[in-house]
């Protein structure tokens, strides 16, 4: 601990495997890039207070005028490395040995590897994580389970992509001059130190995902932390590609400005629609002509998520980038046959409509859906990596397209119970160190448990939150349900597991995250000052 670079404290595990991720010199780099940086982030941050407070005013979002220069221009991004021109199937999880495996063993073209939304964010899981990303770059990593089967790497790998967090997300486990660092900054940097070169000579590169972007300048930060990282590291500028997840409806109305801001190290746009959902929520929480329906009527067909989805892949295509659609949270479903079959075909109408639409690749959360997937997306591509070719001039989106916020009915009471049994699961799950979870049948990460959680929020305050028995969703209504979802959850799962996992206190979580006057804007954020 004594040789740690000035300034920087490490207040978590420090063991010597732990020790070779946290080197003086990864450190030193994290370091370098924190002290430049982490006061626009923070700006950015209380940006996106002062935006919050325009809606809550009743401004509604419209395109730039002080950007129209950059949506009429004629420029695209730079030119694609190989195995980024190629994603029509990318499969997602979070950075533990055996998903790190299995997903890069998938047969999908890119896995897209999560400190983020599909991760508990724990020390361990932190920098255990960045171990196993280390030692798959090297192709070294295996690992046996308890019957002593083993998995390994195979010949042929899927594309590496990597998350790190999100800008609202901080690392408390490191302080750099007494302030905690970027969560994203760190989960970035560390990668990027350790793998950047040996992936270059491999004949890859280091390539990301960035997530819960606002706004063109929150991009802009990003490329600037790329330019100093290469620049730091002594790698070619443009090294380093990223692809934006557009899943905060801010972000919908600024895809061609953050294309622009990342134009040098673009890969492309993601529909990343869980979170989308989320954010349109979150934003017009207080709006009282604002209200959708049960989550489940709440598809990629509805009026505000078509707009949004299509003019992703229009805006894309115009630049030069890829168009990679969002995730459908739908697994298999092991002895029910029947109901396997319904949910197939639904991955498969999805896939099938997001390739039709123009989207160049999509997102599935288990490797049994990566078949059904490619084989929606040869139908369409053929021998062709991708449809950047389609260039989709049918489409033209307007701010009252993306605003189009329906259905607006049904809300029901299975609906209501359905979000808090989704939310108390998987915040249970969350604090058990776990960040991706089936329930009922859906893969769940932190955006769907967030519009879970906010959904009730809104119903109980908006005058349009009544259930279609006429009853108006209240407090008392989601508190009287609580206790009755969780004798559920125990009859589901059992005593033993019950007692394993803290549904119990994730149960006091969601009641007052969901009953509270003020509005929680990341439920992340307090969770994490608990594990």
């Amino acid at each position: 601990m004594t040789a740690l670079p000035h300034g920087i404290q490490i207040h978590g595990e420090f063991s010597p495997e732990f020790a070779e991720i946290l080197s003086p010199d990864a450190l030193a780099f994290v370091a370098m890039l924190h002290r430049k940086f982490n006061g626009r982030r923070q700006e950015l941050l209380a940006n996106r207070q002062l935006r919050q407070a325009e809606l809550d005013a009743g401004k509604r979002p419209d395109f730039l005028p002080e950007t129209q220069a950059v949506r009429d221009g004629d420029w695209r991004i730079a030119p694609l490395p190989a195995d980024l021109a190629l994603r029509r199937v990318e499969i997602t999880g979070p950075v533990e040995k055996k998903m790190i495996i299995n997903a890069l063993n998938s047969g999908a073209d890119s896995y897209m590897t999560d400190f983020e939304d599909s991760n508990t964010p724990n020390w361990l899981n932190q920098i255990q994580g960045q171990i196993n990303l280390k030692q798959a770059v090297r192709r070294t990593l295996s690992f046996s389970n308890e019957a002593g089967k083993r998995y390994q790497l195979n010949d042929k790998i899927a594309t590496l992509l990597v998350r790190p967090r999100g800008w609202h997300l901080d690392e408390k486990h490191v302080t750099i001059d007494g302030e905690r660092v970027s969560g994203g900054i760190f989960d970035f940097a560390l990668f990027l130190f350790h793998n950047a070169r040996e992936q270059l000579a491999r004949g890859t590169g280091p390539y990301f995902y960035l997530p819960k972007m606002e706004s063109h300048l929150e991009a802009r930060l990003w490329n600037d932390i790329f330019v100093a990282a290469q620049e730091g590291l002594n790698i070619p500028r443009g090294t380093i590609k990223a692809t934006v997840l557009v899943e905060t409806i801010l972000a919908a109305f600024e895809m061609d400005e953050i294309l622009y801001e990342l134009r040098e190290h673009s890969a492309g746009l993601n529909a990343g629609r869980w979170d989308y959902i989320f954010s349109c929520i979150k934003k017009f929480k207080t709006d009282r002509d604002f209200c959708l329906a049960n989550r489940a009527q709440i598809t990629m067909t509805v009026p505000f998520m078509r707009a949004y989805a299509l003019n992703l892949v229009k805006t894309c295509h115009k630049r030069g980038a890829p168009a990679i659609g969002g995730m459908s949270a739908l697994i298999p479903i092991k002895g029910n046959p029947e109901a396997n079959d319904k949910a197939m075909a639904a991955v498969r109408a999805d896939k099938t409509r997001d390739a039709g639409d123009g989207f160049d690749g999509g997102w599935v959360a288990h490797p049994g859906l990566v078949q059904i997937a490619m084989e929606e997306w040869v139908k369409v591509l053929g021998e062709r990596p991708n449809q950047i070719d389609k260039q989709r001039p049918d489409v033209h989106t307007t701010a009252a397209d993306l605003l189009n916020f329906q259905p607006e009915q049904p809300i029901t009471a299975a609906g209501l119970r359905m979000n808090i049994d989704v939310g108390i699961q998987y915040l249970g799950s969350w604090l058990a160190g776990n960040g991706c979870v089936p329930i009922h049948n859906l893969m769940e990460d932190a955006a769907t448990a967030e519009i879970s959680r906010s959904q009730v929020w809104q119903w109980i305050r908006s005058p349009k939150g009544v259930l279609d028995d006429g009853s108006k969703v209240t407090a008392e209504m989601v508190r009287a349900l609580i206790p009755q979802v969780l004798d559920d959850i125990r009859n589901e799962h059992g005593d033993a597991t019950f007692a394993k996992v803290p549904y119990t206190q994730a149960a006091t979580i969601f009641e007052q995250m969901s009953t509270s006057e003020q509005f929680t804007e990341f439920l992340t954020l307090p969770l994490y000052e608990k594990i």
